[in-house]
């Protein structure tokens, strides 16, 4: 996806952040780093790292049997294998003492998934020279910020959660269940050139938010029920994500309307994304909206989160930047949000990038209450 000069950026970055931070080596353990910096990312089944010193060549630690793939994907040079039998935190630390920083400044995310408490407890122990510094979030905050050739593989990932919408509006009939419409929709996704067939929550809908995060059922929806459909295709890790109501049937009364204000809420809430604002003046329109026109008697869960690498981490959703009434963070030039509203059933959402001017939508799926056929 990245060529060399892509990845020069990223290192620059890096280290930049380590200069700040008075370290002399990064120890990169979590997942979206790991793939942002090397190329390669892979499951924490044995522990693996990503080294990179703030003046020299990085090197790769990590499991024999992934030592090929890693190779394959990655501009690191040296690659480490150990075997299943090995201690993996021994011989990251063996490849520490064999470069010469035994005794360095050691930086490392404390927050990072792999980065446990144990984990730091066994470094200490094999390294009793080192100091480890925490820098907190360096796993996202170095990330945040979406390059040219970062938001044109998102674009990708948009475009299949577009095309796949209106493969699941196209087979939406009475009588459909959610396993159904998300067979349609895995499917799609595959010949599309997703990288799985991972569809997202595709639920009969009900309530304010509750059904967002709902279980796929086989219960067949009948005239005037809503299926919510949230796609979440990744294209190189890269996830783009978007939701849409369908109708099945007749209007049972009001929803076109609902609908219709949710969505200019939004659009107003997009608009609003530009360079230098707070985060709270942009989750502001939408929430405030919502309750003054008394579409939800609460709105109690963020109204927008970030977009971009997805690891084989604990997280579905990347909450590090999250759009919130006392969110003070600012918006920069190239961060990529997932924007979403619902109420009454009904959940809109879009793929947004933060541009000069403010949001532009990478999701162009039409932007209404979807009916079936």
């Amino acid at each position: 996806m990245a060529d060399r000069d892509e990845f020069a950026g990223r290192v620059a970055r890096a280290r930049a952040a380590m200069s700040a931070a008075g370290v002399d080596l990064l120890l990169v353990d979590h997942a979206e780093l790991l793939a942002w910096l090397t190329g390669y990312t892979v499951s924490e089944t044995m522990y693996r790292a990503a080294l990179l010193p703030r003046e020299g060549e990085p090197w790769f630690v990590l499991r024999s049997l992934d030592g090929d793939p890693c190779r394959r994907k990655t501009w690191f040079a040296e690659v480490t294998g150990f075997p299943d039998t090995a201690d993996p935190f021994a011989v990251v630390a063996e490849t520490i003492r064999a470069h010469g920083f035994a005794a360095a400044r050691i930086g490392a995310d404390f927050q990072s998934y792999a980065f446990t408490a144990h984990t730091l407890a066994r470094f200490r122990d094999l390294l009793p020279d080192a100091v480890f510094v925490d820098l907190p979030r360096v796993s996202d905050r170095l990330r945040v910020v979406k390059s040219p050739i970062e938001i044109a593989v998102l674009a990708q990932a948009a475009a299949i959660a577009d095309a796949t919408m209106a493969a699941v509006v196209d087979a939406a009939r009475g009588g459909i269940s959610p396993r159904e419409a998300s067979a349609v929709a895995a499917a799609e996704f595959l010949r599309r050139g997703a990288d799985t067939g991972e569809v997202g929550p595709i639920v009969r809908a009900a309530g304010d938010n509750e059904f967002l995060h709902g279980a796929m059922t086989d219960t067949r929806l009948g005239d005037g029920e809503i299926l919510h459909v949230e796609l979440i295709p990744k294209v190189a890790n890269y996830s783009a994500r978007l939701m849409r109501p369908i109708l099945i049937g007749r209007d049972p009364g009001g929803l076109e309307e609902a609908a219709q204000t949710l969505i200019a809420l939004q659009d107003r809430q997009i608009a609003a994304m530009r360079p230098g604002v707070r985060a709270r003046e942009v989750d502001a329109i939408l929430r405030e909206g919502v309750l003054g026109q008394g579409l939800r008697a609460i709105y109690d869960n963020v109204t927008g989160y970030t977009l971009g690498l997805y690891g084989r981490t604990p997280r579905t959703s990347d909450f590090s930047f999250v759009f919130l009434p006392d969110a003070e963070w600012r918006l920069e030039e190239g961060m990529v949000f997932h924007m979403y509203a619902s109420a009454g059933g009904l959940g809109f959402s879009e793929t947004v990038a933060v541009g000069p001017e403010g949001g532009r939508r990478l999701t162009q799926a039409p932007r209404r209450l979807l009916i079936s056929g």
